[in-house]
């Protein structure tokens, strides 16, 4: 999965995506030398993959992988909204991440003059409602041109096409993000093809300062029925210089608990409607990504497409039930271990194996 971060100058996008990446973040160049796209890979913690490790013994155990980019913010001497060289890296994501300051720096002054979490998500939702609004200019102006020569079916196609563009013009310009539009099914087909941001899945990431860390600050402020969570980017990065037994008692020492970094992961997960199941072996333990309902056979093409041609059955146990019975051949005695055809939806937590013909 991909995310972008978004949000105004020192939001603090580029210290969380260095504390996602420990540091590792890479720089993609997207046509001027002084913008770039920030890039890095950060893995979803998850303890159920330790038990299943405990259990199987594998040479490695790999988490799900997560994608973020930090995009730089549509303001200063070249302010053009996000559009341009940086429009379709962020069209291309599943989500988008909206970075809010809400830590106060004396020696980090805010592009605005003053800390305000409520007024720069409402400014960074009217740069991406702005961007829409010139997407769907564009296409309109393209519909119009195409309508002089067509006939037929082709007009009326382009006729229904330019409607719903209208439509979706005109919300924008009350200020309703795609999102939360109410469309028809039969509209989600022209409207994929134009990889609106406000269509996107939203997170909103509040970035707290040290001094509310480890009082379990709330999200209150958000506007808007927008999913939150907070994180205090700053300390995160520092904590993810550590060695892991070091940066855990650091936590404690702190009084910080659980890592911000995993509630964002875990909280994007949820947010793309996401569950996990595991595969094991001995030579990995993995854990991959499908959206809920996904048929046993497409959870197997995550894997290999082969698996998912070849697809003839999966043999399923629940996390659960393995963790309780602690092997397979036990999950076998009490009843638990199951064979699932082509029509299973796998569920989060299942721990399969997929049988396949080569």
């Amino acid at each position: 999965m991909e995310l972008a971060l978004i949000g105004l100058p020192q939001s603090g996008k580029t210290t969380l995506l260095r504390a996602l990446t420990r540091g590792r973040a890479e720089a993609a160049s997207h046509g001027s030398s002084r913008m770039e796209i920030n890039t890095g890979v950060t893995h979803m913690a998850d303890p159920r993959l330790d038990t299943l490790a405990g259990i199987f013994n594998p040479l490695k155990i790999v988490p799900v992988e997560m994608r973020f980019l930090d995009v730089p913010s549509p303001y200063g001497e070249d302010r053009q909204g996000i559009a341009g060289q940086f429009l379709n890296a962020v069209q291309g994501v599943d989500a988008l991440v909206h970075v809010v300051r809400r830590f106060e720096d004396p020696a980090v002054p805010h592009s605005k003059g003053s800390v305000d979490p409520r007024r720069d998500m409402e400014e960074m939702e009217a740069e991406l409602l702005f961007s829409d609004q010139a997407i769907l200019e564009r296409r309109r102006e393209r519909i119009q041109a195409s309508m002089k020569g067509a006939k037929g079916h082709e007009r009326d196609m382009l006729v229904r096409e330019d409607a719903l563009a209208a439509k979706l013009a005109g919300a924008l310009d009350q200020g309703v993000p795609v999102r939360g539009q109410n469309l028809e099914p039969d509209d989600l087909a022209f409207m994929n093809n134009y990889q609106l941001l406000t269509a996107k899945p939203l997170l909103v990431a509040l970035n707290i300062g040290e001094d509310e860390a480890a009082s379990s600050p709330g999200v209150d402020g958000v506007p808007g029925d927008a999913p939150a969570v907070t994180v205090c980017a700053k300390l995160e990065e520092e904590l993810s210089m550590l060695e892991p037994e070091e940066e855990r008692q650091f936590r404690e020492s702190l009084g910080v608990g659980e890592s911000g970094l995993d509630r964002l992961a875990a909280k994007c997960h949820e947010l793309l409607n996401l569950v996990s199941f595991f595969t094991y072996g001995p030579k990995e333990v993995r854990a991959w990504s499908v959206p809920s309902g996904t048929p046993a056979p497409a959870a197997a093409g995550q894997i290999h497409s082969d698996i998912e041609r070849g697809f003839i059955r999966a043999e399923v146990v629940a996390y659960d039930d393995l963790a309780a019975c602690g092997s397979i051949a036990q999950c076998k005695k009490q009843g638990v271990f199951r064979l699932e055809g082509k029509g299973y939806p796998v569920k989060d937590g299942d721990v399969i194996i997929f049988l396949f013909n080569v």
